[in-house]
Formats: C-alpha cells, structure tokens, sequence
C-alpha cells in the first residue's frame, strides 16, 4: 500500500506547540516520502487550545504557495473541524468555505461548545463517561449529532470516529457513504474494533488513511491504519489515497 496523500496533518497554526512543524516543513517531509499531495488541517476554530486564528488563515495560504514553490508538492488547506452540538453544528461558518480545499470533522475535547446544554451532554458525558460501554442515551446522543453534522456541512473527511466519543459506527459511515464522505482510518491511533471495520468495509464505505501528524516526521506515517487495514483483508479498491488523486468536495 503506497499512500498518494496524507490528509490530516498539523502545524505550528495548532497553538500552544500542539502542532511542531511548518508548513514547509511538512511538505519536505512529504516530499521525501514520496507523497504527491498533503492537506494542512489544524484544529478548528472553538478548540480553546489548539485551535487556528481565523486571522491567521492568510499567513497558512501564504506559507501554502511558498511551500509549493520550494517542494513540488501539492498541498491543499483544510481545518479539523469540531462537533460543537448536539444538533450537529461545527465550528465553520460558510464564509469560511471559500479559504478552504478540504473539510475534516471530528470530536474534540476542550472545545468551545455551542450552548451549556452541548457542554454536558456532549463534551462532558462522553469526557468523563465509559469509552467502552456508553450508555444507549449517550450513544444515541452522539450519534445523532454526528449525522445531522454530516447532513448539514460540506464534510470530506470524518476523523477518528469514536475516538474520545463512541457512535453506532455502521449507522454514521452508512450516511458517510450516502454523502460522498470518507471514513478515516487514522494512523496515529487503532480507534476501530476489527468488527466495526469490517462490518463497514462489507457496506462499501470509502476509506482514506492519514497519520494525523503533530510534527513533521510523522506525515505519511500510517503503519497502525495499514496494518489493520491488511491484517483484516480490507479491499484496497475502498481506500481513496492509495496511488491516486482524492476526489473532495468542490468548493466556490
């Protein structure tokens, strides 16, 4: 399995040195690598830690062209988005849609919620409860929320489902599917069960593999997501990036 683009990767633009690389710095790596394309996706904008600055979407493009320019790799700009509600709002407002390539989602702890209501039943029941044997409430509560997110946003990409926030798996990568959405397989952390990937592989959801790289050496570094994915004979026909351009969204 040979990955043409890694689409989860973060920079010093995920504040307070959660992200260690630049933008240049990433693509370089990429470039050695032998990936043909990257996204630079940084926290969303309610991450109260490590989210990007609107004001700062300006300097991530200029340091995108500039990074272009030096490697030869194409790199697309795009943000990791948070669930922010139970009524599946994200942090993005459609006039953000226009700076980006590519929209990633996912749930995020410490993260700015929509209303007081969102903070308990979403951030804090699944912060402080089970991640093993959630409640039916709860995972009801969860999954509802990530399936009004995916009907209302132009997302590409949803990252790490159930990590940090279990869902009914199939149900949320059945709509994926419907709405032209991949399921990410992360490589940074196993946050599937063998079942769950199968059991979706055997509903031809679309994979993609990213390494959700906090710093430089690690963009491209897919080894756990690879090695489940081949470990349970998922048909690489299933996986987007491997040894061809993705198609996403189109965007203005």
């Amino acid at each position: 399995m040979i990955l043409y683009g890694d689409y989860h990767t973060h920079t010093i633009y995920s504040r307070h040195n959660h992200g260690k690389g630049t933008v240049l710095q990433n693509a370089l790596v990429a470039a050695d690598k032998g990936l043909k394309q990257i996204a630079i996706t940084d926290h969303g904008f309610n991450h109260l830690l490590f989210g990007v600055k609107r004001k700062d979407i300006p300097s991530v493009k200029e340091d995108i062209l500039n990074a272009k320019e030096v490697t030869g790799i194409d790199i697309l700009l795009g943000v990791e988005a948070n669930l922010i509600s139970l009524s599946g709002e994200i942090d993005l407002k459609e006039q953000d849609y226009e700076n980006l390539d590519i929209i990633l989602m996912g749930h995020h702890k410490l993260v700015k919620m929509a209303s007081a209501r969102d903070r308990m039943s979403l951030q804090y029941a699944n912060m402080f409860g089970s991640p093993f044997r959630p409640s039916k409430e709860r995972l009801a509560r969860n999954t509802t929320a990530f399936l009004r997110a995916l009907d209302k946003y132009p997302i590409d990409i949803i990252t790490h489902l159930n990590y940090g926030c279990p869902t009914d798996t199939l149900a949320v990568a059945k709509l994926a599917k419907q709405k032209g959405i991949y399921v990410e397989i992360n490589g940074k952390r196993q946050h599937f069960t063998d079942e769950e990937l199968l059991t979706m592989a055997e509903e031809g959801v679309k994979f993609i593999i990213n390494s959700d790289a906090h710093c430089p050496d690690k963009v491209g570094e897919c080894n756990i997501a690879f090695n489940q994915a081949y470990r349970l004979g998922i048909p690489t026909s299933l996986i987007v990036n491997l040894d061809k351009p993705v198609n996403f969204h189109k965007r203005g």
